[in-house]
Formats: C-alpha cells, structure tokens, sequence
C-alpha cells in the first residue's frame, strides 16, 4: 500500500509543472512553529500559548504506529481535538494542490497532493 502511494505521487508529481516535495511543503508550512527538525522549537513557537509537539515523536506517541489518517486530518483541519490547540493553521482552507487517488482496503480515495507528500515527509522524521 506504501508503495503504491508512493509510486502515484510520483507519477502524479511527474505531471504537475512543479514537482511537489513533502520536505519544501514542510518547511514553507510547519517549520516556522515546529523548527526545521520538527522537534517543536521554531521562532514562530515562542509567540505561542502553548509550545508545538515534537513531530518527530508521532509514530511513538502512538504505540509505534504512524496514524496517517490522524495525521492528514490534523493538517487538513478536520480533526480538531480536546488537546489541539488553535494556533494550528487549517491548511485545507487553502490550496493543497491537485489530488491523487490512494487505495486503502480496494476503496479509492481522493488526497490533495500536498497533503500527501507532507503526511509522508513527517513519517520519515519519525524517531
């Protein structure tokens, strides 16, 4: 299933005029409040109520497991929960780019572009 996520940004990406790169959508995104290594210390984080999380701590925060799901709703703004704080941006107000089809148990579902390659992106910082 990995793989074939992978494998459709690729191809997906190959069609658009520029290329989307999950680490460019980080930085230009999430950096400013998560830092550079998505540990949480950015110079947007100082301004803030309540300190980012460490995006590197997902997977183990979560048994091990990197909840892709949880983490393109967080960043889309659809999930919303007890902890989270309002300073989050929701990123899918805006542009997320063209989307691509990802199948999960043979049910296709459309993903923006960005948000996929960002989900991605933070799966690979996981500590």
């Amino acid at each position: 299933m990995r793989y074939f996520i992978v494998l459709a940004v690729l191809g997906l990406a190959a069609c658009v005029e520029e290329p989307i790169d999950g680490r460019t959508a980080y930085m230009e995104n999430c950096a400013s409040c998560h830092g550079a290594d998505g540990t949480g210390g950015g110079a947007a984080a100082r301004n803030l109520a309540v300190a980012p999380p460490d995006l590197t701590t997902i997977a183990a925060r979560n048994g091990g497991a990197f909840p892709t799901n949880q983490v393109m709703s967080t960043i889309d703004g659809l999930d919303r929960g007890a902890h989270f704080s309002v300073a989050m941006p929701e990123f899918g107000a805006g542009d997320l780019g063209e989307t691509v089809i990802v199948e999960n148990d043979g049910l296709g579902t459309p993903v923006p572009m960005k948000l996929l390659v960002l989900t991605e992106y933070l799966q690979s910082i996981q500590q």
